[in-house]
């Protein structure tokens, strides 16, 4: 199995809603982060861990390209 490093993860900021412009480039990632915090208002650290882990899975499958995720967790590993 090869392993292709220079897939198409992207780490520049990236965020966007189509249809809807924002006065900051770093604003709809605010947003997201608003959002996140938000769904884990109330939640215990077990609920926590738990969103956190469906969430994982639903964008990975959402991506789909196996490079790119062997990349991300690449990534993540290493500002760990």
């Amino acid at each position: 199995m090869t392993t292709d490093m220079h897939t198409a993860l992207k780490t520049e900021l990236n965020f966007h809603e189509p249809g809807r412009r924002f006065f900051r480039d770093f604003s709809p990632g605010d947003e997201f982060y608003e959002h996140l915090i938000e769904a884990h208002n109330g939640l215990n650290d077990e609920q926590s861990e738990a969103l956190n882990a469906r969430l994982i899975l639903l964008l990975a499958n959402h991506i789909g390209d196996l490079g790119v995720l062997r990349e991300a967790l690449h990534a993540a590993r290493q500002t760990a």
